[in-house]
């Protein structure tokens, strides 16, 4: 019943809800955005796969200007994220904008993280099971160390989540969330920092086994 019916139910409630109380400070931040980021705008906007792999455009907010090298290549992320960006992602305000991909349906509070289109290949069956609900703003792996634990441990952590969602477990991710929030904890600020990303990092271990063998 909660996963079926009455995780949705909240989950519209809850966004409809900070949506209005927020407001004014996400118009603060957008203004804020767009005179920080040099005219490449407030928001960031990109295609992840959701439940089912049905593939949804993310917001975020902006953290990084387009400024780019004599050969058109953009900046490193270290140079393009702006003093403003900066604290943006160490606050994790940086998220707020996903409300609206909740109220859609796109997203829930709680699920495993949407990521890149490019991963889709590189999943196991059992890593599948991950696209069985709506992806989350934060989800177990995020609140059980992210950046500090594998890409296996991730993943596993959110075919767990999937096989075992409750509202308490629920509950549970939320509190911790805010917990992390607030103390801001495990906050990878700038993007290029958070590790080898998972398509390189599988294809890295099938050509070292394809040479051992």
């Amino acid at each position: 019943m909660y996963r079926k019916y009455i995780k949705r139910i909240l989950d519209f409630i809850g966004a409809l809800i900070m949506l209005i109380v927020l407001s004014p400070l996400l118009l603060v931040v957008t203004v804020w955005l767009h005179f920080a980021n040099k005219g490449a705008g407030a928001f960031f906007t990109q295609e992840r796969p959701g439940k089912d792999e049905r593939i949804f455009k993310l917001y975020k907010f902006k953290s990084m200007t387009d400024e780019r090298d004599a050969e058109g290549n953009l900046l490193p992320d270290g140079k393009r994220l702006t003093p403003v960006g900066r604290f943006i992602r160490k606050t994790s305000l940086d998220e707020l904008p996903q409300l609206w991909n909740v109220l859609k349906g796109d997203m829930s509070f709680i699920g495993p993280r949407p990521l890149l289109v490019q991963y889709l290949p590189y999943y196991s069956d059992r890593e599948r099971k991950r696209h069985c609900v709506l992806p989350g703003i934060s989800g177990l792996a995020q609140v059980s160390g992210r950046n500090s634990i594998s890409w296996d441990e991730q993943l596993e952590l959110d075919v767990y989540y999937v096989e075992n969602i409750s509202f308490f477990l629920d509950l549970k991710i939320c509190l911790t969330t805010i917990k992390k929030v607030l103390s801001q904890e495990s906050v990878a600020v700038i993007p290029g920092d958070v590790g080898e990303p998972l398509d390189k990092e599988r294809e890295n271990h099938k050509n070292k086994k394809d040479k051992a063998c």
